[in-house]
């Protein structure tokens, strides 16, 4: 909406909060969803204040810098789905399973924001991205199983991209 975070955050509670409520969502999880995205709709097309005063501001091209800025925060815009799907990272639950799922869903999008920029520490490899987007939604959805599994898949990655930097370094050096 183009209006203030906290004027959108009330629209979408008295409209949109009800409907989630009724969905079946929870009510702490619902409100936090909404707002959320009353937070990201400052930065997300086709309003994006943000990034039109910051051009503004810079003298950068506004449309550039609206999808730069949307493309740096689109692994943000999975992050409300989490708190439906993982209460724990509302802090509902024990400490130490909150402990994990606030890890791993952290590495998670790590993860993610590597794969849809391309760039974990050196230049991704298409086949790699699409590896790291899997291993990312993995860790992103609760479970230890599926922590495991991204992990399995993500830290080989990180390790690989860590030598080649270290290695191009090294020729760099030499």
């Amino acid at each position: 909406l183009a209006v203030p975070v906290t004027a959108s955050y009330i629209i979408c509670a008295v409209i949109a909060a009800p409907a989630l409520i009724k969905l079946g969502v929870p009510d702490f999880a619902a409100h936090m969803f909404i707002f959320y995205y009353a937070v990201l709709s400052e930065v997300s097309p086709p309003t994006a204040l943000s990034p039109f005063a910051a051009a503004a501001i810079t003298g950068g091209d506004p449309y550039k810098t609206t999808l730069q800025s949307w493309k740096y925060t689109m692994p943000a815009f999975l992050v409300p789905f989490m708190f439906y799907y993982s209460p724990l990272l509302l802090l509902k639950g024990n400490p130490v399973e909150i402990a994990q799922a606030f890890v791993t869903a952290s590495v998670g999008v790590w993860f993610l924001a590597g794969s849809t920029e391309g760039w974990f520490g050196g230049r991704l490899a298409m086949p790699l991205r699409v590896v790291m987007f899997a291993a990312a939604l993995c860790l992103i959805h609760p479970g230890t199983i599926t922590d495991l599994v991204g992990l399995a898949i993500g830290v080989p990655i990180y390790l690989l991209q860590r030598m080649r930097l270290r290695s191009a370094a090294a020729q760099g050096g030499a």
